[in-house]
């Protein structure tokens, strides 16, 4: 059965401080978060920071990890700001449209994994199953993310602006690979306040099957 009303779609947005086109998608996610239906994330890349402002959040391992879905498709191209929906769909993030319109599809499509997550102290524990059993390997990772933030930028193409960002990455990690046969759980860590994502991914990275956020 699968789990089209409880799953929602994870939305990740690729973003800089230092990128003048970004602070619109920066913005839009503005609206994203509040949908109970997405998952949404902004990971901040480090490859603008040349230009003279280093990114407060830029972390090489979401550069590193926004190179590993270009490679998926044959491309070396990567680019901010771009929105990667339910880890299948590459889209320009300034163009909500498009981004809605892959939103849809996904909300639309369901999937055969479940999954639940729960919070126990410092620890979260996680639950999966998939009927039917899935036919390739999968990722299960723990993100955690910064509610909101507003940063004062002094140099770069934003020189001057402040820009409130919203569900700012600051950990992702890969915490177990999962063949999605049998059922599986497991207890991560998930030390401190910051809210956690789990996330289920196929190998690649690739489709997103499975998200939840831990109460």
């Amino acid at each position: 059965m699968t789990q089209a009303q409880t799953n929602p779609v994870v939305v990740e947005l690729y973003t800089s401080q230092g990128c003048s086109s970004c602070p619109p998608a920066d913005e839009f996610m503005a609206q994203l978060v509040n949908d109970p239906n997405l998952i949404a994330l902004s990971l901040h890349v480090d490859y603008w920071d040349y230009i003279g402002w280093k990114d407060t959040f830029g972390n090489p391992q979401f550069t590193k990890r926004q190179k590993s879905y270009a490679r998926a498709i044959g491309s070396r191209t990567i680019y901010t700001p771009q929105m990667i929906v339910g880890g299948v769909d590459r889209v320009e993030g300034n163009d909500p449209m498009k981004v809605l319109d892959s939103i849809r599809k996904h909300l639309m499509a369901g999937s055969p994994v479940s999954l639940s997550v729960r919070r126990e102290g410092d620890k979260v524990a996680i639950r999966i199953e998939a009927n039917p059993p899935l036919q390739r390997g999968t990722r299960v990772q723990v993100v955690r993310y910064l509610p909101k933030a507003s940063v004062e930028i002094e140099r770069g193409e934003n020189a001057g602006q402040t820009v409130d960002y919203h569900n700012v990455v600051t950990s992702w990690q890969a915490v177990a690979d999962w063949s999605g046969q049998e059922a599986f759980e497991m207890m991560a860590d998930a030390p401190g306040t910051e809210p956690v994502v789990v996330i289920v991914q196929s190998e690649g990275p690739a489709e997103i099957l499975a998200a939840a956020r831990a109460d």
